[in-house]
């Protein structure tokens, strides 16, 4: 005869833990309120934070990608004619941008003003000097100020590749506040920028737009802009040139004027040659200047702004009310699971 062993299943029985909990009611009202309080001390020493966002789709050149793999990576969702680029540094690159220090460091001279108008500064002297920290950690800031040495500022102008300390602590900071990414579905760079102050928020939005603007600009037109400047230089010789011989073949005909020989005919008659082909070379010169200079127009690219920068109205983080239910759910269950363990002990 086979060994039969009873098992006892437990089922949880809620109207027995809700007549614990309801015994211990006045346990739970102090601990809940207790646990409200705290965490509504806590998260008011927080700094709050606005947010905003700018959606920038910029021009991308390259030939056109067709046949089967363009279908095949559209049904994907990917538009391969707008990642298709001829330039070196794709849009795919942008974000990049903000892991070098020359760009970072761009941002510091930019004139940021509070929504109260209280500050009114440059944009490094406003995270070095303006900015809310969290209350609880003040005490330390103050010790750490008082027994660290001062800074020492390097004379002329700041290097971005070589940084002091406290610089660099900045550019990490502003690269924890500002962060670019690129869409590779709808080939749309998206500009996300984090601040204590809404209006701030909006500026740093506008400058960092302006900023990557100018730099692909200058990017996509840097060898047009070379070879325009190369024309220039060219014509403006081939124009002096011009001038010195046109100038002495005008001061050897007038000099000659009555004068009939046979060698002064010719002499001028070579003058004028050259004349005319010095002429040629300026004309010739000239007209590529003209070519290289419209080639700089159409390389410049055009910029579609999809979303532009706004002034946010409430703030992004800390979520506090979301912070203090959580916090007073949790103490609930708990309190709520240490009661029901007690009792079965």
């Amino acid at each position: 005869m086979e060994d039969k062993k009873d098992t006892e299943l437990k089922v949880i029985d809620l109207i027995d833990i809700f007549n614990i909990i309801w015994a211990k009611k006045t346990l739970f009202i102090k601990v809940i309120l207790f646990a409200f309080t705290l965490s509504c001390v806590l998260i008011v020493g927080f700094p709050r934070y606005y947010k905003t966002s700018v959606k920038l789709a910029p021009e991308l050149g390259g030939p056109s990608v067709s046949g089967t793999l363009g279908s095949l990576a559209s049904s994907f969702g990917f538009d391969l004619d707008n990642l298709q680029s001829n330039d070196a540094i794709t849009p795919l690159l942008y974000p990049d941008l903000m892991d070098d220090n020359g760009f970072v460091v761009s941002l510091f001279n930019v004139q940021v003003k509070s929504k109260d108008g209280s500050i009114n500064t440059t944009y490094h002297d406003y995270l070095q000097k303006h900015q809310k920290n969290i209350i609880w950690l003040q005490p330390m800031e103050w010790i750490k100020n008082i027994f660290s040495s001062p800074a020492v500022k390097k004379k002329g102008s700041l290097d971005p590749y070589d940084l002091s300390k406290e610089e660099d602590d900045i550019v990490g900071n502003i690269r924890s506040l500002i962060k670019i990414s690129f869409d590779k579905k709808n080939a749309v760079i998206d500009i996300d920028i984090q601040d204590q102050d809404p209006l701030i928020c909006k500026t740093m939005g506008d400058s960092v737009l302006s900023r990557l603007q100018n730099f692909i600009t200058e990017y996509r037109t840097n060898k047009a802009r070379i070879d325009y400047q190369y024309y220039q230089k060219l014509a403006r010789e081939a124009k002096e040139d011009y001038d010195k011989a046109r100038q002495r073949y005008a001061n050897l005909s007038d000099a000659n004027t009555n004068i009939a020989l046979k060698s002064i005919e010719l002499k001028l008659e070579d003058m004028e040659n050259e004349l005319q082909l010095k002429f040629n070379a300026y004309t010739t010169v000239n007209t590529q200047m003209l070519a290289a200079k419209a080639k700089v127009q159409e390389r410049t690219p055009a910029f579609t702004i999809i979303k532009g920068a706004s002034v946010p109205i409430k703030p992004s983080s800390p979520k506090r009310m979301l912070f203090v239910a959580i916090c007073t759910l949790l103490t609930f269950i708990v309190t709520a699971v240490y009661v029901n363990i007690k009792k079965d002990i």
